[in-house]
């Protein structure tokens, strides 16, 4: 710790405050300059200038804290505001601070300061106690415009391509990942290729099924889905708990271009006729409508398949049909689980090809890693890192630009992984990303309830097993009543927040900038309900809708399959009857079923702490850290409580466990 902070010769030394400086752990973050400090107390006196340094020791290294003992200041009572600056001198004098704490020695209390931002030596930066306040409270106006105004120089806007999510122009320094070589997904891929001995590359195809499960050791278990991918439940089972869970939805009538008759469905829908089925609420349907005429790299094609589900009397999702392709014909049948069991399987594995197809493109990227960075950039764009809004959302942004980038540039670049394992490739995932937002909205896909509701798939009774549903339930109700805690302690009013002009603008960003759909008023917010429910979405976005779509994949994808993202050969245009063989012949080979394992494995892994654990903690007024205590709490009882439903589910289902759902999407 530190031994001194200057003071005149003669003075005592015995402290009368401690000052705790943390230096951010970041690039470039330490600093070797001259750093001086003020105390300002809560009568607006101004203590002298304090110089902060440690003899012997190399104060403001990245991710320390320094601790300095102010003499001198007897009876000077609750500190205010801090006056905190440096000078130009020495080599490396940029300086990035996360935290000032302030100990009064005499009366043991601690006075927090959260900075988190880089001292420049243009000016002297002024931060009160908690630095939290709406913009039309603030008394130093001019410092917080500045600082607005420098971060829109690095935040810009840019769609990357016609009719995607709009995205960062140019990649912030600020916005790096701490520890590089933790994040770089290519480089591991090559090293766990290598550390892969398993693999026998003789001939690159496989000459039986089984043959694959001898990929699985050491840092490749085996998925899940290598002992499930035959079964009709489990298929169903994908629609419900598998990373692709929230398209399934409840079929009110059979749409004409599916033409099922009741001869087809007869033997599997135990006893009852289609009607009756339907208005039993007990049909449930996934149409891929959406991926017709979808071009994809290389002239490649793939299915825009529409298949029909059951809820048995067991209370299992049961497939009953599917069609491969839109338009009905002779040379498009309806494929049953009554038919021959390679013919079943073989639609089976083309259905999934498409659902994966969409799970990559739209759920997983678009939905969550895309629609997120669009909103920091917003933010980051029109809210001062003292609006409490900011504070707010900033834990769920850490790390997510440096991976988007860094996954943009290495796996879904021309030539990347996306083009060479997955059968879209890139220029089909663009295409489904473009054909997907068009129809996005806020207000129903970014709302859980409302989505469910959309979907008809709200009600336990009528869909039962959903376990993503119940589960997603439970954490948004928590992430609602930590943000609604937050939201009411600062808009006290409709005044309060419509006056606010920095959250203003914000919301014309999302509709503006953004392209967002759904934004209350078109972003003019009114009340504090409103300000509340789309600070919930974008937190449950980044956390549990990541989480949900993200860390199942090895499990779907490890075994090729049960989830293709890449099949060869045609899709079946008849019931001509098909072996193993058939189904090998349009499996990957082997180079590519082990780059297939090894980056959905890498990307099964969890990147930042658990919800509510925050790497950075941003919020320090008495009123959020209670909030935030009262979160960790309502966690912990979620999470018992999941756990308790695992004990009995026939399929434990264990991705929204809050523990389990990082704050961030960082991988």
């Amino acid at each position: 710790m530190g031994t001194g902070a200057s003071a005149s010769p003669g003075f005592s030394i015995t402290p009368d405050y401690k000052v705790h400086v943390k230096t951010g752990d970041r690039k470039g973050a330490g600093t070797d300059a001259n750093v001086y400090i003020a105390l300002i107390n809560d009568h607006g006196q101004r203590s002298r200038d304090i110089k902060l340094d440690c003899r012997f020791k190399d104060d403001f290294e990245r991710g320390n804290v320094d601790t300095f003992p102010v003499s001198n200041l007897p009876n000077f009572g609750k500190i205010a505001t801090i006056e905190l600056w440096r000078d130009d001198a020495g080599p490396n004098d940029d300086w990035y601070v996360d935290t000032v704490a302030v100990d009064n020695v005499s009366v043991n209390e601690r006075y927090m300061f959260p900075v988190h931002r880089w001292v420049r030596d243009v000016m002297k930066l002024f931060i009160n106690e908690y630095d939290v306040c709406l913009p039309q409270d603030d008394y130093r106006p001019e410092q917080r415009q500045f600082e607005l105004l420098k971060k829109r120089r690095f935040y810009q806007f840019e769609c990357k391509a016609e009719g995607l999510i709009p995205q960062i122009k140019d990649f912030p320094v600020d916005e790096s990942f701490s520890d590089d070589y933790k994040w770089d997904i290519v480089k591991l891929k090559a090293k766990l290729m290598l550390q892969t001995k398993t693999i026998q590359m003789t001939t690159r195809s496989w000459k039986k099924l089984d043959d694959i499960g001898e990929l699985y050791t050491g840092f490749l278990p085996k998925p899940y889905g290598m002992e499930n991918w035959r079964s009709d439940k489990e298929f169903g089972y994908q629609r419900l708990t598998g990373c692709n869970a929230t398209h399934i939805r409840l079929c009110t009538q059979i749409p004409e271009k599916f033409p099922v008759t009741e001869a087809m469905l007869r033997p599997l829908l135990e006893g009852m006729t289609i009607s009756e089925a339907l208005s039993r609420k007990r049909l449930f349907i996934l149409d891929y409508e959406i991926l017709r005429d979808l071009p994809c790299t290389n002239g490649r094609k793939i299915c825009a398949p529409i298949c029909l589900f059951f809820v048995n009397k067991n209370r299992n999702l049961m497939p009953l049909a599917i069609q491969l392709h839109q338009d009905p014909s002779e040379n498009n049948p309806i494929f049953l689980p009554t038919d021959p069991e390679y013919v079943w399987l073989m639609a089976k594995m083309w259905f999934n090809n498409a659902d994966a197809s969409f799970h990559q493109s739209t759920t997983h990227l678009a939905y969550t890693h895309l629609i997120i960075e669009s909103v920091a950039v917003a933010t980051h764009r029109c809210l001062s890192q003292s609006h409490p809004m900011f504070r707010l959302l900033a834990p769920h942004f850490i790390f997510l630009i440096a991976i988007n980038t860094r996954a943009l540039a290495k796996l879904v670049s021309e030539g990347g992984w996306v083009d060479k394992c997955m059968a879209i490739g890139r220029i089909g995932m663009f295409e489904i990303i473009r054909r997907s937002w068009s129809r996005w909205s806020l207000q129903k896909q970014g709302s859980l309830e409302k989505d469910l509701a959309d979907r008809g798939v709200d009600d336990p009774e009528v869909l039962p097993n959903y376990h993503y549903r119940d589960d997603a339930r439970l954490v948004r109700r928590a992430i609602h009543d930590y943000v609604k805690t937050i939201v009411d302690h600062h808009y006290t009013s409709e005044e309060r927040v419509m006056s606010d002009f920095e959250l203003q603008h914000w919301g014309k960003t999302l509709c503006s900038c953004c392209k967002m759909k759904g934004v209350p008023n078109g972003g003019a917010f009114s009340t504090a309900g409103e300000v509340t429910e789309i600070m919930t979405n974008f937190i449950f976005i980044s956390s549990v809708g990541h989480a949900a779509s993200n860390f199942s994949q090895y499990d779907e994808y490890g075994f090729p399959p049960n989830y293709p993202s890449f099949l060869f050969g045609d899709p079946p245009r008849d019931k001509t009857e098909l072996t193993e063989k058939d189904i090998l012949a349009q499996m990957p080979p082997k180079d590519m079923t082990l780059s297939i394992m090894l980056v959905t494995k890498l990307l099964s892994d969890r990147g930042t702490n658990g919800l509510g654990d925050f790497e950075v903690q941003y919020l320090h007024d008495t009123v959020s850290l209670q909030a935030l205590k009262q979160f960790k709490a309502d966690l912990l009882r979620v999470g018992a409580i999941i756990d308790e439903r695992n004990e009995t589910r026939e399929e434990k289902y264990t991705y929204l466990n809050p523990k389990e759902v990082p704050n961030a999407i960082s991988i």
